[in-house]
């Protein structure tokens, strides 16, 4: 995807950036509503991912105009004001959606392909990561000769993992997405979840090329074989 982010605040500019640049995608940054809506106006984007609370043009005004110059570009509010007004505000002017903060990256990234999958008729109903192929549908990854059927969190795990392949989830992202729930250091449940779908893909391994690493005291990413990331 060709992103445009409007965002004034540079940390989490970079943060953004850096996590759409490791699934793939690139980003444009504008630190603020006038030189976003330049940008809109200079280039096609697939997806705009857009702060309420900016200098010289706040978003609303930003997304307004954008609406009414005809444009039908997806548009994600990333925002800190999280108040049920601010949210129905934010879609009566055109949003598409909205992401309070704080938030996982990943999540951002699944929604805003999503949203330009939906706008282009496409089909999000596979994903493949090499040679490996997850049916959102059936729930079942399959490659060339064979397919595993998937557990509820066996396939919300691979998901989560093979929408972003080489990003790096720690634990605690993965306990969130996952099972819904906070960082317990006692439980484990990653671990074995994560084993068990290893088990799964290794009778395919040298036909798919994927495998899920586990990154000492981090946690677990999808890789390819080959691959130096």
């Amino acid at each position: 995807m060709k992103v445009l982010l409007v965002e004034d605040e540079q940390r989490i500019a970079d943060f953004v950036t850096k996590g759409f640049g490791a699934a793939g995608h690139q980003v444009t940054h504008a630190p603020d509503g006038e030189q976003g809506l330049q940008r809109i106006s200079g280039e096609h984007y697939d997806v705009v991912i857009l702060d309420l609370m900016l200098p010289v043009k706040d978003g609303i005004e930003v997304l307004q105009t954008l609406r009414q110059s005809g444009s039908s570009t997806p548009v994600v509010i990333l925002s800190a004001k999280v108040e049920l007004e601010d949210r129905l505000r934010g879609f009566e002017v055109g949003a598409d959606d909205y992401v309070p903060k704080p938030f996982f990256v990943e999540e951002l990234i699944a929604r805003a392909q999503v949203l330009v999958a939906r706008r282009d008729g496409t089909t999000a109903s596979n994903l493949q990561v090499g040679g490996l192929k997850l049916d959102r549908v059936k729930r079942e990854v399959s490659w060339d000769d064979g397919s595993a059927a998937l557990s509820t969190r066996e396939y919300r795990l691979l998901e989560l993992l093979m929408r972003s392949p080489d990003n790096i989830f720690s634990r605690q992202q993965i306990l969130r997405q996952v099972w819904d729930i906070g960082f317990d250091p006692q439980t484990n449940v990653v671990d074995v979840c994560v084993q068990r779908v290893k088990r799964k893909m290794e009778a395919g391994t040298e036909l798919h090329g994927v495998t899920i690493e586990s990154v000492r005291g981090v946690g677990y990413r999808m890789k390819l074989q080959g691959s130096d990331a």
